[in-house]
Parts: structure tokens; C-alpha cells; sequence
């Protein structure tokens, strides 16, 4: 809940909307009371609220990128909320996104969250180790995840509505969960990269960022006082 507080906050509710462009597990900080705080804004872009788009050099984590922005360099602030879904994904399961292979036809345990999810057998994902917990809220995380996951951008919750989601009663969930589509008829597609696109490095990625206004290398953002 507070990651995504934290990204709404970011993408909505700042004065300036910052697309921090490497949401992932490590780039979540614990404080001493298991309060959680987004981490190294070092790729990080600021966006013009009258901006549709940002088109960027590719910077980030494979795995995490957004399909849109891994192989076209567009750049939304949905591609944060994607990133969001797979870090949901893995709280979920206890397994990393670009280090599990369930099957040797899956690339990415996003991939098989979709097989589980036509089958039927979402709770499948859920880590073994979780001896007692909530049915109930495991596929409520996994749900959302699948939704923030969604190869289209526009078809995408905002954070806010992610939020909203985590916070509101299941119910709402399960009916937004119905609009959207999850088949994987054919060949399953992830969200690699394409050979022909370059990844910038950090550093040209943060000199190309300081251009535009400057951000410093690590700035957390801990919004557990709103909770």
C-alpha cells in the first residue's frame, strides 16, 4: 500500500510529476517500522503536466519495463504503474520476475501469472512459504497486479485507482477485474527487449536528465505519515 501511495503521489499529486523509471524490489526501502520508501530517483524523468508522452532513451531494469517503453522508448507515467504490477507479482510469489522459470517455454513469471490466471489457478503463484494468509487479499494483490501488467498502457489503472483498489472493499475489484482481458492465444509474448534497441547506461541517463532540470541521485519518498 505504501509503494503505491508513494507512486500516486509521484505521478499525480506532485507539483511536478517525476516517472521514476526503475520501480523494483530493490529500489524499495524498509525504515525500522517495515515502512516502505521508494528509492534512487537516479533515472528518474520530469514530465510538463501538459504532456502527453515523454519519447526517452531507454534506461532501466529488464523485467520491470514497460513493453511500450522497452521497445519504443515511450514513456508514460503508466510505465511506473506496470512496474508496480510485476513488484506486486513478486511480493505475492516469493520469486523474481527475471529469475524464474516455472517452465522452460516462460521467460519471465509474468508469463505464467497469465497461464495461471486462464486456468483459473491464481493462488498457484502464491509463495509456499506463507503458511497462513489471506486468500482473499493474496488474490486481490494478484489481480491488481495482473491489471497494472497489462501489455496496453491505456488500459492501465492510474495509481490512484490502484490505491483505491488495495484500499476498497474486493467487490470492486472483481468488477473492474471483468473489464479486462487476459487471453494469451498464441505465442506468449513479454516484455523483452528488442535487439535493435540500445539500453542507455545509468550515467548517460542521468546526464540526460539533469539537462532538463536536476534530480538528485537518491531521494526517498516515505509516505507512511498518510497511511
Amino acid at each position: 500500500m505504501e509503494i503505491a501511495r508513494g507512486l500516486a503521489y509521484l505521478l499525480e499529486e506532485s507539483r511536478i510529476k517525476i516517472v521514476h523509471r526503475d520501480i523494483k524490489a530493490t529500489n524499495v526501502l524498509l525504515g525500522k517500522d517495515l515502512n516502505a520508501k521508494i528509492s534512487d530517483f537516479g533515472l528518474a524523468r520530469l514530465d510538463e503536466e501538459e504532456n502527453t508522452h515523454i519519447s526517452t532513451r531507454i534506461a532501466g531494469t529488464i523485467g520491470y519495463m514497460a513493453p511500450e517503453y522497452a521497445m519504443r522508448g515511450y514513456l508514460t507515467d503508466k510505465a511506473d504503474v506496470y512496474s508496480f504490477g510485476v513488484v506486486a507479482l513478486e511480493i505475492v510469489s516469493g520469486k523474481s520476475n527475471t529469475n524464474y522459470w516455472p517452465k522452460e517455454e516462460f521467460v519471465y513469471l509474468l508469463d505464467w501469472v497469465y497461464v495461471l490466471h486462464e486456468q483459473g489457478n491464481l493462488l498457484d503463484l502464491a509463495d509456499p512459504i506463507l503458511s497462513k494468509y489471506s486468500k482473499k487479499e493474496a488474490l486481490r494483490m494478484l489481480n491488481i497486479a495482473l491489471l497494472c501488467t497489462n501489455p496496453s498502457p491505456t488500459l492501465r489503472p492510474s495509481m490512484s485507482a490502484v490505491v483505491s483498489m488495495l484500499d476498497g472493499p474486493f467487490e470492486q475489484l472483481s468488477q473492474e477485474s471483468q473489464t479486462q482481458s487476459y487471453s494469451i492465444k498464441g505465442p506468449i509474448e513479454g516484455p523483452w527487449i528488442d535487439s535493435s534497441v540500445s539500453l542507455a547506461s545509468k550515467d548517460e541517463s542521468r546526464e540526460e536528465t539533469s539537462e532538463a532540470r536536476h534530480l538528485p541521485d537518491l531521494y526517498n519518498i516515505d509516505i507512511s505519515s498518510n497511511a
